[in-house]
């Protein structure tokens, strides 16, 4: 069963997970800060284009009572295919890269490349949601119709 705070909980908690984890590691020296601007970037940008999705979308009368009212879903928002592998593969490299120091051996390279894939796929996720017809659906309000019976 699926609720409709479910379905935003989720991924906020998700944001706030990889939010407090590229911070951490970026201020730590861990995290090249240019790829921890790019995964903060998209999820800001994500964010703040739900936040517009859901206002744009909200049927009058608009306040910020209905606004917060989770009872009137306006828009569904479907994480694209790209987007779920970027996730697995960002919290892949928050893992690696937080065990690394206590590695007896060197990853360099291979850190370095998972570094790039992380970077290559969280692009690809941000214009995904950009450029995917499926990524965002309006919720119609009209009553659903009673049979001709």
């Amino acid at each position: 069963m699926q609720s409709v705070l479910g379905t935003i909980l989720d991924p906020a908690a998700d944001k706030i997970l990889m939010t407090t984890l590229t911070v951490t590691l970026a201020m730590q020296g861990q995290l090249p800060m240019p790829l921890a601007v790019i995964i903060l970037g998209r999820d800001l940008l994500l964010s703040l284009s739900a936040f517009y999705i859901r206002y744009t979308s909200l049927p009058e009368p608009k306040s910020f009572a209905r606004y917060w009212d989770f009872s009137l879903p306006s828009a569904e928002i479907r994480p694209t295919g790209i987007s779920k592998i970027n996730t697995a593969l960002q919290l892949a490299l928050m893992g690696v890269t937080t065990v690394h120091p206590l590695l007896p051996f060197e990853l360099g390279l291979s850190l370095a490349g998972l570094q790039w894939t992380v970077a290559t796929t969280t692009i690809w996720s941000g214009l995904s949601y950009v450029f995917s017809k499926d990524a965002v659906r309006l919720v119609s309000q009209r009553p659903p119709k009673k049979p001709l019976i």
